[in-house]
């Protein structure tokens, strides 16, 4: 499965507020599946975010975080909504090492011709439609300034309050509130000049 589709169309149900606490639980305490039951459900938003910091390595960097949201779990002391803060922020830590790294060191490129002979792994028509909605929301959402670009993802797609924002990115509730509206104006005057006639 594609990221898209794992984006737009998760293909597990989704479990309630009890059952994501009873899951965090038992993941803290060793269980696999309770584990697996977390990663389905915060997985999707996380990548969403840390695709507005990275762009393409986005999958790579989500997971070296699960990586290090697997070792220290056992470890973590909180609810549901301290869970989704605190894998947030392990995302924006990996997030920023690999931004680091990358600048530290020349990209090197694969020629195309050796990708040519390669098989996709799934129907290329569905996954490009499935993808739309959400590459197009994300890329109207790269467009802003990048500290409004985080916030608004911090707030709307992972759903943190503004206090964990302020907490996650060094900034003051207030400021936090201040450039999600800000980020949401601008939002909202790229989609009107998108649905003007041309």
């Amino acid at each position: 499965m594609s990221h898209a589709e794992e984006l737009d169309h998760p293909p597990w149900p989704t479990v309630g507020p009890e059952d994501l606490g009873a899951a965090l639980r038992a993941a803290r305490d060793g269980d696999e599946d309770a584990f697996r039951t977390l990663y389905r459900q915060f997985h999707p938003r996380l990548l969403r975010y840390v695709r507005t910091l990275v762009g393409d390595d986005a999958e790579d960097v989500a997971s070296e975080a699960w990586l290090h949201i697997a070792r220290d779990i056992a470890a973590f002391d909180g609810d549901t909504e301290g869970f989704r803060a605190w894998t947030a922020t392990i995302a924006r830590h990996r997030a920023l090492d690999h931004l680091r790294r990358r600048r530290r060191r020349p990209v090197e490129h694969t020629p195309v011709a050796e990708f040519l002979d390669l098989p996709a792994s799934e129907d290329t028509e569905t996954a490009a439609l499935d993808s739309l909605s959400t590459r197009s929301a994300l890329a109207l959402i790269a467009r802003l300034p990048r500290d409004q670009a985080e916030i608004i993802v911090l707030r709307v797609v992972i759903g943190l309050d503004a206090k964990a924002v302020a907490r996650l990115t060094g900034k003051r509730p207030g400021a936090v509130r201040t450039a999600a509206h800000r980020g949401l104006r601008r939002l909202e005057r790229l989609i009107n000049d998108l649905e003007l006639p041309r």
